[in-house]
Parts: C-alpha cells; sequence; structure tokens
C-alpha cells in the first residue's frame, strides 16, 4: 500500500502549518484550535522547514517554564525533518515512524508538502488493509 492512499481517504487534504517566527503560545493555540497533535513550521505554507509537537511544548514547558511560551516555534521545532513521498510504501514509513519514535511524518513531492501523515493513519490503513485480506480469504475458503 502506498501513502497516497492515505491522503485520499483523510478527511482533509490540507496540513497545518506556522510560521517560524510564531510564538510557542499561537502554536499551542493552533493545535487545540485545529484538535491536532503537529504542526508543520513553513515559512511559505509549501516547505517544511520543521514540525512542533505537543510534546515539543510539553518538555519545554517542564524545563524552563511557562517563559518559553513567548518564544519562535523555529527554537523548539524538530529541524531534522524525515520525509516520505505519496509514492511511499507504509510499511516503510510505519518503520521509519517506530525506529525515529516520532508520530508524524510530511509528505513531500517536488520540495513542496502535500500532506502529513499520523502513526494513527499508517495504522488505521494497515488495518483496512488486513481486514480486506481476511474477507478475500474467507470468501475463497467458502467457496464465494
Amino acid at each position: 500500500m502506498l501513502v497516497q492512499l492515505i491522503l485520499k481517504s483523510k478527511a482533509s487534504s490540507g496540513v497545518v502549518t506556522i510560521a517560524p517566527e510564531a510564538t510557542i503560545s499561537e502554536a499551542a493555540k493552533l493545535l487545540g484550535d485545529h484538535k491536532i497533535g503537529t504542526v508543520v513550521v513553513s515559512s511559505d505554507g509549501e516547505t517544511a522547514e520543521g514540525i512542533l509537537s505537543e510534546r515539543d511544548i510539553v518538555r519545554e514547558l517542564a524545563r524552563s517554564g511557562s517563559g518559553c511560551l513567548s518564544k519562535a516555534t523555529s527554537e523548539y521545532m524538530t529541524r531534522k525533518l524525515v520525509t516520505c513521498t505519496s509514492q511511499s510504501n507504509v510499511e516503510d514509513v510505519l518503520k521509519q515512524m517506530t525506529e525515529g519514535r516520532f508520530r508524524h511524518m510530511p509528505v513531500v513531492e517536488d520540495g513542496k508538502l502535500i500532506g502529513l501523515v499520523s502513526l494513527g493513519d499508517v495504522v488505521k490503513a494497515q488495518l483496512a488493509e488486513v481486514a480486506m485480506e481476511k474477507d478475500a480469504l474467507e470468501g475463497m475458503i467458502m467457496g464465494h
């Protein structure tokens, strides 16, 4: 299964982004407003420069206190992004997420951000694929 199938099945094709100069407080509000766990940091809304998660914010709050809320997202974002393309194999994406211990992966084509897949998206897609295979095998066994 390819990542493009996950992107097609998602309710929204857009990716929520935030400017690198936006504050951590603004990022937290954006995450809460959209009920998401991660935001892609981008100056132009098309190029992924980093990624910031709820966990990043909570860790920094624990480390330095509420003063971090007025700092720029660029100070706390993960800069070394692991990305995939729409043609990436879902199993490979799951392996990268598991080994890297992260839950969100930007989907990039020709340097442009086209989507974001979560660990939940990948697991849901794989469960659906397994269910289809199970149904097909049961049908073959029953002679349908």
